[in-house]
């Protein structure tokens, strides 16, 4: 079977992080983990070496020419924002989203999509600094420099630094489904799933004191997905009240507890029905999604498809009878 190449533009002075974060994810096998079917391969401009940040120099024999034939292009960060990215990167990225390919930046890498004129309409994100820069640039962009990551597809953008991670293992869910997902990012030691429209950062940071935490809450309501919580059980279970409880979820989480929750129920949901033969009632009310109705459109809101189709889509299919 062919594998899936995922190529990765760098340029002179990108910052090294956000490099290695699609090489850790796409481009390493783990032992003990399945083979994804990646082929990651680094694509540098011509001429000299590529010296990026931190002084490491890509020992790479592919050119941006790669990128045309690519399954899925990752644009890492640029050294500087405010400096027109390279003319023959946007070419080539361009000329490969017109291909097909599935295009991602990380970070200021947005600024190479936007250049192409792939961002026109559509929503994207970059980190929140460059964000007036970008839409003094780019108007036709619809911009939110408020969220971790944007899927718009064929398109996705990432904000600042860590929130690329977020981004590759989303792409890791998309495509393999959230056992997969998971056990990488339990290998990473990394959050399992960070929603997409999670806050980049937090204006007024919670208290470090452990009375005023609500990760006890944040795993008590992971435990109690089935049950039907309201902002008053979960005021009480935490021991505050409901417009304190709000506050605090929205300045530790990005998110209201019900969107929240319902994230998480999503989440176990998919779950459900990647490794288990439970009939889809019974995994509607095992998540606490209620109603087969209910369950269906939280689900396809978040991952697209029905529930029925997603089962189809990453269950491996039956073996023959006798086959070893």
């Amino acid at each position: 079977m062919a594998r899936h190449l995922v190529a990765v533009a760098v340029t002179d002075g990108a910052p090294i992080f956000e490099i290695g974060i699609p090489c850790e994810i796409f481009g390493r096998r783990r032992a003990g983990m399945p083979d994804l079917g990646y082929d990651l391969r680094i694509c540098a401009p011509p001429g000299p070496p590529v010296r990026t940040g931190g002084g490491f120099v890509p020992d790479t024999p592919d050119g941006y020419e790669l990128l045309e034939r690519a399954d899925t292009v990752i644009v890492s960060a640029l050294r500087d924002p405010a400096e027109e990215p390279p003319a023959e990167l946007v070419a080539a990225v361009k000329a490969a989203h017109r291909n097909g390919a599935r295009v991602v930046s990380l970070c200021s890498g947005a600024f190479v999509l936007a250049a192409a004129g792939i961002l026109d309409g559509r929503p994207a994100t970059t980190h929140w600094v460059y964000a007036g820069e970008f839409t003094r640039r780019y108007p036709a962009v619809c911009l939110n420099p408020s969220v971790l990551y944007v899927d718009d597809g064929d398109v996705l953008t990432s904000s600042g630094v860590s929130a690329g991670i977020d981004l590759c293992l989303h792409i890791v869910y998309t495509d393999h489904g959230a056992a997969a997902a998971n056990a990488l990012a339990r290998r990473l030691v990394a959050p399992a799933h960070r929603n997409g429209g999670q806050a980049q950062y937090i204006e007024t940071p919670a208290s470090d004191r452990p009375e005023t935490s609500i990760a006890p809450l944040l795993d008590w309501m992971r435990t109690h997905l089935a049950e039907p919580l309201t902002i008053g059980t979960l005021a009480r279970q935490a021991n505050l009240t409901e417009r304190t409880l709000i506050r605090q979820f929205q300045a530790t989480t990005g998110n209201t507890p019900i969107k929240w929750l319902n994230a998480q129920r999503v989440l176990h949901a998919r779950q459900l029905l990647e490794t288990s033969t439970l009939p889809v009632e019974q995994v509607a009310t095992a998540s606490g999604l209620g109603s087969p109705a209910n369950f269906r459109r939280h689900f396809m809101a978040a991952a697209g498809v029905s529930p029925s189709t997603y089962r189809r889509a990453f269950r491996p299919p039956r073996q023959p009878a006798g086959t070893p």
